[in-house]
């Protein structure tokens, strides 16, 4: 079983916890594109759900495969969200925001019931940080916002650098106008201790450390997908 196979068994037992008439809460990323095209084939059945995009690319995909979307504004409270991760602990803490949508993908899943997260076994560590993590920032003050990022990493022993993505030779914009700093801590022993600390950052509009909100993540491995819960 390849990759992409594995990404589709966990989308594929994903969709048996959308219930018809949800309020759908539909992330980003390579996964959540294998689980999009699934509910796009229930939907043209006659399956009923609305969906909020965490992205602009998601939004594209769902409408040109015909899944029913609207606006959080629209559907401000949101029954499931049903995204990727980019790195799954034990504790379901997660890094999000290797696609760049990580400040629209936490709001859609803080404004849903329940969130339940989709990955092939490669995601699941044992400790968070071998994949940078992406700390979404205000253009302006861009220097000293990744000053005190370092200061405040140094503070819990971490290091690392701090790059400015870049997306066809370009700085990498996100959808909400924001640059991000992917950094390569290498281990963060303590996700929530460098979440406050990075939160207490004017200039940082939001990170990718996702901390107790998933309630399940079904991982898919070679011999099929399984399901984890919080050990909280």
């Amino acid at each position: 079983m390849d990759a992409r196979e594995m990404k589709i068994k966990a989308a594929e037992a994903a969709l048996a916890h959308v219930e018809y008439g949800m309020r759908l809460g539909i992330g980003t990323g390579s996964t959540a594109e294998e689980f999009v095209r699934l509910l796009a084939e229930k939907v043209s059945t006659g399956f009923k759900v609305e969906g909020v995009p965490t992205s602009e690319r998601t939004a594209r995909l769902c409408v040109e495969l015909g899944v029913p979307l609207k606006s959080l504004d629209e559907l401000p409270e949101l029954d499931l969200t049903i995204d990727g991760a980019d790195e799954v602990d034990s504790d379901l803490t997660l890094i999000k925001g290797g696609g760049g949508a990580l400040l629209r993908e936490k709001i859609v899943a803080a404004a849903s019931q329940r969130m339940i997260v989709i990955a092939d076994e490669s995601k699941l560590v044992e400790t968070l940080g071998a994949f940078p993590l992406p700390i979404e920032i205000n253009p302006f003050g861009l220097v000293s916002t990744r000053m005190a990022i370092e200061k405040k990493a140094s503070k819990l022993g971490l290091s690392g650098s701090l790059t400015l993505r870049q997306s066809g030779g370009e700085d990498f914009m996100t959808d909400g106008g924001h640059y991000i700093l992917d950094a390569s801590f290498g281990r963060i022993p303590d996700a929530e201790a460098l979440s406050n600390e990075l939160n207490s950052i004017p200039g940082v509009v939001e990170h990718g450390l996702f901390l107790k909100m998933a309630a399940l993540a079904i991982i898919a491995g070679p011999a099929g997908a399984r399901t984890l819960r919080a050990n909280r």
